[in-house]
């Protein structure tokens, strides 16, 4: 007995040790919190701890980095035709954009512009002017008709840093006859045609002067842009187009932004930049057997899978013989440029997001409303529908067609769509637009310009009108466009001959439906027919 209990003190001696350790770390983990806690408290009692918000720059200093820091502008208040839009918010005001001018500096790289044609109000111009300089876009060619050119809305415009105003007077329209796209193949099917047509030749005249001014001015980039579209820089290291093109490889000549096209989920929209954040999404961004697969149901009733384009907008590096391509793409006289695509950028294209597009567009228009006369003023089927029944149908017939139609009412189909990916909810646009109104830029913008028009002794058409034989000739550029003394120059010929061998007298690309189930069914077809010509070998 006492050899066993021998033998059992060994364990009893070793316990000691084992039972101090664990005593020394109930110990440890006992005072350890107490001391963490009395030292937070000590610190925070003396002032020691930073208040995170506090290092919060104030409202008036916090500068984004491609604004311009010198402005001291007043806010002032809003024009009567425009005010519901473009006043200053009830609601707390984002004050991120308070006390900017939002002219660029010359520093900014690469130098951005964009042009448009446009009969659009102050409501929707100045939202969609400020959002793309945000992002960066440094100067605007826009060439304004109908209520853009009025005095009153124009004078706005041309007070804003980076904005040149060209009017549609007799000197401009005898100066775009002589352009040598009348000489040209590539734009002749849609001459002396109405409506969408005519806009469609219009437009591509107009970007033509506009590559003169982009070289005139130093741009880098040039993008065209209707004004019922925004920029969606996706991808980029930074929300903004300079750094996204800036990543642009040198040897790309054009950039594609293939087009979202908005999905509104109500019929009383009022300012679609604001209120619209659902899109569906291209054929280019979308795997091949999702966009098939759910194509009924993303058509939504409609002829198409979209409501109207599908082919994006483009931007082109200014180089020298640049030439528009249409009103969606760029092309170059003398050789076949070097063409990308953006593999998350897009546009967002905000078509028929108000029900008053349908009759406003209608109201631009004189074709008969019949399914053959449509045909030669229209070339989307959806435009050519929407043109029929806002000439034939009462207001709430036209209601009625427009929701079925147009707005995406059914949630339990939207979410099944956002979750296949078809549709996709992008709110930085709406932030921003938001926030900019909020800050009372747009307001300012007016105000500054009531201000500054009282102390100017003619109109802006009369100034325009002064100087637009310096910068409007399309015969002014590098590349010698048009007819000098009604004689077509020797480059056009030379030029030619260099189209026709890299193949670029093809027509102009016109706004295009995106790809259908006919195309796939093609496809399948080609797909079949190659397989079972391998198979046979």
């Amino acid at each position: 007995m006492a050899g066993h209990g021998a033998l059992r003190r060994p364990p009893a001696a070793s316990s000691a040790p084992h039972q101090s350790f664990t005593s020394r770390v109930l110990l440890l983990l006992t005072v350890l919190p107490l001391a963490l806690a009395s030292f937070a408290f000590v610190l925070q009692w003396r002032g020691g701890i930073d208040d995170l918000t506090s290092r919060w720059p104030a409202a008036d200093a916090h500068r984004f980095p491609v604004m311009d820091r010198n402005n001291n502008s007043h806010l002032g208040s809003s024009a009567p035709d425009c005010a519901d839009i473009l006043d200053r918010s009830s609601s707390p005001s984002f004050p991120y954009y308070r006390g900017w001018n939002f002219n660029l500096g010359k520093d900014l790289k690469p130098k951005i512009c964009i042009t448009t044609s446009t009969s659009a109000g102050l409501e929707q111009i100045i939202p969609w002017l400020f959002y793309h300089k945000v992002l960066g876009v440094s100067q605007f060619f826009l060439f304004v008709e109908g209520k853009a050119a009025k005095p009153h809305l124009s004078a706005v415009l041309e007070a804003i840093p980076g904005v040149k105003l060209i009017y549609r007077t007799r000197e401009l329209e005898e100066k775009q006859a002589r352009s040598r796209i009348w000489n040209e193949t590539w734009l002749a099917a849609f001459f002396y045609k109405p409506c969408n047509y005519e806009l469609f030749v219009k437009q591509s005249l107009n970007m033509e002067m506009a590559i003169v001014m982009a070289q005139n001015t130093g741009m880098d980039w040039i993008i065209h842009l209707d004004t019922d579209e925004l920029l969606h820089p996706a991808g980029a290291q930074e929300y903004s187009l300079t750094s996204l093109l800036s990543d642009v490889p040198a040897n790309v000549d054009m950039v594609v932004f293939p087009n979202y096209e908005s999905t509104i989920e109500r019929d009383d929209i009022k300012d679609p930049f604001s209120e619209v954040s659902m899109f569906k999404k291209n054929y280019d961004h979308l795997p091949k057997e999702t966009y098939f697969g759910l194509y009924k149901e993303a058509s939504h009733g409609n002829p198409n899978y979209f409501l109207t384009y599908g082919n994006g907008k483009s931007a082109a590096r200014i180089q020298n013989h640049l030439r528009p391509n249409g009103a969606h793409r760029w092309h170059n006289y003398m050789k076949a440029p070097h063409e990308i695509k953006f593999e998350e950028a897009a546009v967002l294209h905000y078509t028929y997001t108000k029900f008053s597009d349908l009759t406003s567009r209608r109201d631009r228009c004189g074709c008969k409303p019949t399914k053959e006369d449509v045909k030669r003023c229209f070339m989307l089927d959806f435009d050519r529908a929407a043109f029929i029944i806002a000439s034939t149908a009462t207001e709430e017939e036209m209601l009625r067609w427009y929701n079925e139609h147009v707005v995406w009412s059914d949630k339990q189909v939207n979410l099944m769509l956002l979750r296949k990916g078809i549709l996709a909810r992008i709110y930085a646009p709406m932030a921003i637009v938001q926030s900019l109104r909020e800050s009372g830029v747009f307001s300012s913008a007016i105000a500054s310009a009531q201000a500054s028009s009282k102390q100017k002794s003619t109109s802006p058409i009369e100034n325009l009108q002064n100087r637009s034989s310096v910068i409007l000739d399309p015969t002014d550029s590098i590349s010698k466009r048009g007819r000098i003394g009604g004689k077509k120059i020797k480059s056009q010929a030379t030029a030619r001959k260099i189209m026709e061998i890299v193949g670029g007298v093809e027509s102009a690309m016109p706004p295009m439906s995106p790809p259908g189930l006919d195309d796939f069914s093609m496809e399948m077809k080609i797909n079949d027919l190659r397989n079972a010509t391998t198979v046979g070998l």
